[in-house]
């Protein structure tokens, strides 16, 4: 059989542009000769379409577009991700499904019965739980449709069974020659490592080749790689998509001698990779055709401007610095060299009398004080403030150029540095910002070694160094990782050889800082457990996991 696996990346809600790619991509399996062309999970609607789910109209509109995909299946079977409607007068009012037609008619539509609940996913708000397997007899073969996580059954890849059923291991008894899934699987670091050897587990448990179809492309915060793989019954990798590009290619079951010896790709890579589709999608998606930024000489907003000038083109970024009382004239001069070097716009525009005139409006509310961080950060607030009437003068994405590292200890300022539409970098550590840079430079050379080397440094006051406020990066980020990403409770950290007080200061700053975080941009995610859309704490509350913190 010569299956064909479509990896496109859909626009959430644009149903006619949606089923305009998959009639297309129907069309070119046809073309191909293929018996069967495969689509992600909710390849119509995109995903995750949220509470737009809780419209009537928009399932209405969607449901619209089942006929051309219907009509397109006239010589080759078609199976796509589609929202289909739950005709009992209980239960959520949708199912997740997957639509399978060929020659013109509708063979079923097969429900997702393991619905996720935790993390980035939410997926029993809206939707009712299938209650069966679905497999199907098509051309000699016999096929079981899953859909994404209808396959994470296994305790080696998932913390704990969250589920009572199994549905691959209920294909299993049914004897089936091909498992299919489709997915869209938000991506992380490690994640294809993981689905890879996740399939292979089930191919060799199934005794069945696979084909697994990923959405493609970034929807919000989410970014979804690809990496669409297709298996044969002895586990062995036959074919792969692309990473964070559409794709198309052929699975023919009859080649048993086709492998691929490797996918692992270079982690600097993935994420240089992956921040750039996000950035590029979100912008297109949302209708931005210009960026902005921040150029302070530092090294988050040098790479936050290369991945700028790769998603927008150059002549589409304006890079913008606000040197201020307490700049060196370093960090000016590497901005303006980073702009020259990515061909971008650049601007100066000094901060130094906006910030006398501020001090002096509030001398009179301030009689009596001190200067303390109040007046650091009203630095960043005018830089903010330039920053976002540049913006809403030239219809520009402001692109947010924080770490998650600061964001994590809350060592931003609110409505200032933390302005933004987009967060490039809120999920990506301090020093794989300094591996981005290096591959970066690796590659283009863009970034001025200066702005690698310099120690890092807010300037906001006289001499001031990062490590001056905060643990050495080597060691914030990897307590840090432990305990937002691995969630760890902190006693634990302390176990693996950390310093105490170190461990303590950090767990506090990252419980008190929520209030920050809950107003910060929408950042793109790349590892396990990113800051937004997949942490969920209360802001106020009396618990202390160390309880003199």
């Amino acid at each position: 059989m010569k299956i064909a696996l479509a990896q496109i990346n859909p626009l959430i809600g644009a149903f006619s542009a949606n089923c305009d790619k998959i009639c297309a991509n129907i069309e070119l399996a046809t073309a191909q000769e293929c018996d069967l062309v495969v689509f992600p999970e909710m390849a119509l609607t995109g995903y995750p379409p949220l509470d737009f789910l809780e419209k009537p109209d928009f399932f209405e509109a969607s449901s619209r577009q089942w006929d051309r995909i219907i009509r397109a299946s006239h010589a080759t079977g078609v199976i796509c991700g589609v929202v289909s409607k739950n005709e009992e007068s209980s239960g959520k009012p949708y199912f997740n499904s997957a639509l399978f037609c060929h020659q013109g008619k509708v063979l079923g539509v097969v429900h997702k019965r393991l619905l996720p609940t935790y993390d980035v996913f939410d997926e029993r708000r809206y939707f009712e739980p299938g209650q069966k397997s679905g497999w199907f007899e098509f051309k000699g073969r016999r096929l079981g449709i899953t859909i994404c996580e209808d396959i994470w059954t296994l305790e080696p890849f998932i913390p704990r069974l969250y589920y009572r059923s199994n549905p691959v291991q209920d294909l299993a008894v049914a004897s089936i020659d091909l498992l299919i899934n489709l997915s869209s699987s938000p991506f992380h670091l490690g994640k294809s490592k993981l689905v890879e050897q996740l399939l292979r587990h089930h191919v060799l448990s199934t005794e069945a080749d696979c084909v697994f179809v990923n959405q493609v492309g970034g929807n919000d915060e989410l970014l979804f790689q690809g990496h669409s793989l297709a298996l044969d019954r002895q586990g062995r990798i036959a074919a792969v998509g692309a990473d964070f590009e559409e794709d198309f290619f052929v699975f023919d079951t009859k080649r048993r001698n086709v492998t691929v010896e490797s996918t692992v790709k270079d982690t600097d890579w993935l994420v240089w990779k992956a921040l750039k589709s996000g950035l590029r999608d979100y912008a297109e998606k949302c209708g931005f055709k210009q960026a902005v930024l921040g150029l302070s000489g530092g090294i988050d907003s040098a790479v936050t401007a290369c991945l700028a000038a790769e998603a927008f083109g150059p002549g589409n970024v304006q890079g913008v610095a606000m040197p201020g009382p307490y700049n060196a004239p370093e960090s000016l001069e590497d901005a303006r060299e980073l702009a020259h070097r990515l061909g971008i716009g650049f601007e100066t525009v000094p901060i130094g009398e906006l910030f006398e005139m501020t001090k002096k409006g509030l001398s009179m509310v301030f009689q009596g004080k001190g200067e303390d961080t109040t007046e650091e950060n009203l630095q960043s607030r005018i830089r903010g403030m330039i920053l976002m009437a540049i913006s809403n003068k030239f219809c520009s994405l402001l692109l947010n150029t924080g770490n998650k590292s600061e964001l994590a200890v809350g060592y931003c300022t609110l409505y200032g540095d933390m302005n933004g539409g987009l967060s490039v970098l809120g999920d990506v550590p301090k020093k794989m910002v300094y591996r981005i840079a290096e591959y970066i430079n690796r590659n283009y050379g863009s970034i001025p070694e200066r702005i690698i080397t310099r120690p890092p440094s807010a300037e906001l006051s006289p001499g001031q160094k990062d490590e001056d406020s905060l643990p050495s990066y080597e060691r914030l980020d990897a307590i840090l990782a432990a305990y937002v990403e691995e969630q760890m409770p902190a006693e634990k950290i302390i176990g693996l050889g950390w310093d105490r007080r170190t461990v303590e200061w950090v767990v506090g700053r990252v419980t008190a800082n929520e209030y920050k975080r809950r107003q910060a941009p929408p950042a793109l995610r790349v590892t396990s457990k990113a800051f937004g859309l997949g942490r969920r704490f209360p802001i106020a509350h009396g618990y202390r996991e160390i309880e003199h913190i």
